[in-house]
């Protein structure tokens, strides 16, 4: 599959990949048709989905029963009335039926707006009255399926609402009996061109409320050196990324690039996360290649691996925060198996990633990829030199590089001040050193600038998760007059030493303090500590820094 868009598909060095990696994007080129049902014609029996549950369920899905439950899906959802440019929410958590779902709605040019079970009344309310959502299919939770209903009445443009059960509310459809008894699927004549709009994504709100992410029916092809130049995937690997499917890591990581690369996707349907059991799901069904945050392996590292066989684990990528290089160093002595981080944003596909060619630097994003022409910029509007601290920003020079966001829809004002002059502004923050590696600060609003010193949260909040004390912690920029800013740490503490905190608070802080001189930069540490029972999240579980600063 990966010749029908890549002229050359193999590369012998990270020099060969940035020269000669490109990709062929046919004319409205439809993700559905031209990768799912183009391997169900090509090989019907490819394993393309193995999902399984904490129920002990398992079903291995071919790319030929893809297709034909995403035909079923599409026919029904055609009875509906959706089609090409509605927008439909899928708040479908891991369910088998979220890929026939979004399969379904590519084929027919519908947009997918992927969520997650942990929205609100008011969250489904400004999601609906913002993007005009027509439908909803959810998971049948009673949690989810309330929250649904309650806002309705605030929501005139939903049109209908479908339940994968075991629930189904009065008045709701029952996904499963539906697509069993819709008649057969007739292709839309013209489904998409490539600048329609097939994804959006509502951001995690960290500065304000959620922005809405529009991707064109080309970014799966963007996701092509996610899949098969980071994860390393070929036709014979079984790849297991943990994101929630409403969350935008899901089409990064179970979907696009792994079923254009051929490879089996694996899926495990869970309630409750426990770390324990991905290392049953690699030891059970022989998992090749993984993918998770790092907090995911800081769990993993404490578990007893003796007891798993993790033999057939070949390769591991890491996304979504900066990496710790205490964890890669534990979980290389542990498997063997070198973690190789990679970057990118909502709005992006991946722009930094350590490529399997790279010797990977633990803490280091790694190396600038072909598909983005990427630089680091000061606030004075320079190019920041090895070493210096500047924004990453994407040259576009005219046209939009495959894989970036097509606009913020309905804002247009807020599109053409992140992407202006042939320039996207990402508004994070790196820096670069001699080998061409990058290194994550924070986002540009978080630094802080302190005494003519700029200090990144992230390498502060590295140090400090050092302490046996430390379990959550954040750091922001509070004013002083002689410094301008000085650090400030918010921290959540470790039971066995919130007593201590009562009994002697300065001690702690004092000691708290000199390890992070310790541990990086002496004028790096927190000069204010506060110790707090939790730190202020957004839906997705992002540290809103934001409040933190705003607190009184």
């Amino acid at each position: 599959m990966l010749d029908r868009f890549l002229d050359k598909t193999e590369f012998e060095s990270y020099e060969d990949f940035m020269e000669n990696f490109h990709v062929n994007v046919p004319e409205n080129f439809n993700f559905a048709y031209d990768v799912v049902d183009a391997w169900a014609e090509r090989e019907p029996d490819k394993p393309a989905l193995l999902w399984t549950n904490d129920k002990g369920e398992k079903i291995q899905f071919s790319f030929a029963d893809i297709k034909r439950e995403s035909d079923k899906t599409a026919s029904f959802f055609q009875s509906l009335g959706i089609g090409k440019g509605d927008m439909v929410m899928l708040i479908l958590k891991r369910h088998y039926q979220f890929w026939f779902s979004i399969i379904a709605l590519h084929k027919l040019g519908a947009t997918v707006i992927p969520a997650t079970h942990l929205l609100t009344k008011k969250d489904i309310i400004y999601r609906c009255r913002m993007a005009g959502i027509k439908a909803i299919v959810a998971s049948g939770d009673p949690v989810v399926t309330s929250h649904i209903n309650d806002a309705l009445p605030e929501c005139p443009s939903l049109h209908a609402l479908i339940s994968t059960g075991p629930v189904i509310p009065e008045g709701w459809y029952d996904f499963n009996k539906e697509i069993e008894k819709a008649k057969p699927f007739v292709r839309p004549e013209n489904p998409n061109a490539n600048d329609d709009v097939s994804l959006l994504y509502f951001t995690s709100g960290t500065t304000g409320e959620p922005k809405m992410v529009a991707h064109d029916f080309t970014y799966p092809l963007g996701h092509i050196i996610t899949a098969s130049f980071w994860h390393n995937l070929h036709e014979d690997s079984l790849h297991l990324t943990l994101a929630d499917t409403g969350w935008g890591k899901a089409v990064w990581g179970k979907l696009y690039g792994q079923w254009i690369a051929g490879a089996n996707v694996f899926v495990y349907d869970f309630e409750k996360f426990e770390p324990v059991d991905v290392l049953h799901m690699i030891h059970n069904y022989g998992i090749t290649s993984f993918c998770a945050p790092p907090t995911v392996f800081r769990f993993l590292i404490r578990e007893d691996l003796s007891k798993f066989d993790l033999s057939t684990l070949k390769y591991c990528t890491i996304a979504g925060e900066a990496l710790n290089p205490s964890v890669y160093e534990e979980w290389l002595k542990l498997t063997g198996i070198k973690l190789m981080e990679g970057f990118g944003q909502t709005e992006t596909t991946l722009t930094i990633a350590t490529y399997p060619w790279l010797e990977p630097k633990p803490g280091s994003m790694g190396k600038k990829g072909p598909e983005y022409e990427i630089d680091l910029v000061t606030p004075d509007g320079r190019q920041a030199e090895d070493g210096e601290h500047g924004e990453i920003i994407i040259h576009t020079d005219g046209h939009r590089p495959l894989g970036l966001f097509k606009e913020y829809l309905h804002d247009p004002e807020l599109t053409l001040k992140a992407h202006h002059d042939g320039i996207y502004q990402t508004g994070d923050v790196a820096w670069r050193d001699e080998d061409g590696y990058y290194w994550f600060v924070g986002r540009k609003d978080d630094v802080i600038k302190s005494s003519g010193y700029r200090i990144g949260p992230f390498e502060v909040e590295s140090a400090l998760m050092t302490h046996p004390a430390v379990v959550e912690c954040a750091i922001t920029g509070v004013p002083d007059e002689i410094r301008g800013q000085v650090v400030k740490a918010t921290i959540v503490l470790a039971p066995d030493y919130r007593q201590r905190a009562v009994d002697d608070k300065e001690a702690l802080i004092k000691e708290i303090q000199n390890h992070v001189k310790r541990t990086t930069a002496p004028y790096k540490y927190p000069r204010v500590v506060e110790f707090v029972d939790e730190l202020p999240k957004t839906i997705s579980g992002k540290i809103r820094r934001v409040e933190i600063r705003d607190k009184k």
